[in-house]
């Protein structure tokens, strides 16, 4: 059994905080500072550039996949570090269309995050006319999933509600219909257990500063099936990506495996900064990281619908349809997470009018959660949600 007591004790939480946004923003593991220090002091300081090789520095994101690896399902040498989570959406999608050049649909849904949806738009219209981005709402992607489908791109956990697909059965649905998928694991790496290469997916993709706590602007990473990695072409064809970068050929060749789907020079501190902060995961399981925040969600959803009849749950009530949040609607949700800031819970706001709820075992409890739920419904009996100060909308919300 995992202990969540040890785990929560690696994390530098802020004294009086009940922080339930970590599905925006990891809190900070000790173990961050001392490395990112140990990696500008000794690192770059005392070796300058020929870090690159006495550090190990050109292998981290490689090593750094690797870790991240084990809590997607993907095998050894499938994932990779570097860059952002819409640079890697672009990657993939990219690649995934050149595999089916008889197709020219991408389909998505409707509570896909937004950015994903524009790079795929912005791809398609670089594509030329012929090229399309279809949505449909997230009940009706299965059956809209046809032989013009070149690429299914889903986020596997829903960023507004929690709502979770059912990564394998879409998968072999567009399987079956000739199409190739496209994961984006935002809200999935490190909440819940996901099986990559027993799902047989095609391309994932996701951020590392959210439940992986690597830091504000964190890598991103990129998978690609052991099966398609040596025939992709990288579209973003980056000196890193090159099969022999020092060469400085002028002739792109794409390197071998997910090596290929490395673009600019990775990002050394925040590599750093996510090595140490994966050092948390060691000895975690993710059924248990499962069960638990299960319970913590369930502990939340029965509170807060016993004491605030006014918050309508928007989150699928079916726990196998939740990814690690709850969500609730409400149409003054932006001041009513400013109320309960100014009280010392985090949560966050999605627009127009989602409460939005994060819940990670890691470092979260029970009685975390239940005065939570509780200080929720206070400020909604008291109406001090209302007061003008939390109306005042910030630019990030």
């Amino acid at each position: 059994m995992t202990d969540f007591t040890a785990t929560r004790a690696m994390f530098d939480l802020p004294e009086g905080v009940i922080y339930l946004d970590g599905n925006s923003l990891g809190p900070l593991p000790h173990a961050v500072p001392k490395r990112v220090e140990q990696t500008i002091r000794d690192e770059w300081g005392q070796m300058l550039i020929t870090g690159w090789n006495k550090a190990g520095w050109m292998d981290l994101p490689a090593r750094v996949g690797d870790r991240v690896g084990r809590l997607i399902g993907a095998p050894a040498g499938s994932v990779v570090m570097g860059d952002t989570l819409s640079i890697k959406v672009y990657q993939a999608l990219a690649s995934a269309l050149e595999l089916r050049l008889d197709r020219r649909v991408i389909l998505s849904d409707t509570g896909n995050f937004p950015s994903d949806l524009y790079m795929a738009d912005g791809l398609c219209r670089t594509l030329g006319p012929d090229y399309q981005l279809k949505t449909v709402a997230p009940a009706d992607v299965e059956n809209s999933i046809d032989e013009s489908v070149a690429v299914l791109m889903i986020t596997e956990v829903d960023y507004r509600t929690g709502r979770k697909h059912d990564m394998p059965r879409l998968i072999k649905r567009a399987h079956e219909a000739g199409a190739l998928v496209v994961w984006d694991l935002a809200h999935s790496a490190g909440a819940i257990p996901v099986d990559l290469h027993g799902a047989d997916t095609d391309f994932a993709v996701g951020c590392s500063y959210k439940y992986l706590n690597s830091g504000p602007g964190g890598p991103a990473f990129i998978y690609v099936a052991p099966r398609l990695a040596d025939k992709v072409r990288p579209a973003l064809s980056g000196w890193l990506g090159h099969e022999a970068p020092f060469a400085f050929d002028l002739d792109y060749r794409p390197g071998s495996g997910i090596d290929r789907m490395r673009v600019g020079t990775p990002s050394i501190l925040q590599l750093a900064a996510l090595d140490a902060a994966l050092d948390v995961w060691e000895g975690v399981d993710m059924a248990d990281l499962r069960a638990r925040s299960l319970e913590l969600q369930n502990t939340f959803i029965t509170r807060v619908e016993a004491k605030c009849p006014d918050l309508m749950l928007a989150s699928p009530r079916e726990e196998a349809q939740r990814g690690s949040q709850v969500s609730f609607r409400h149409e003054h949700g932006y001041a009513i997470i400013q109320a309960l800031i100014a009280e010392g819970v985090i949560g966050d706001f999605r627009a127009p009018d989602i409460l939005r709820f994060g819940f990670t075992p890691l470092y979260l409890s029970l009685q975390d959660v239940a005065l939570a739920a509780d200080r929720l419904c206070a400020i909604m009996a008291d109406g001090s949600w209302n007061w003008p100060e939390f109306h005042h909308r910030a630019k990030v919300t």
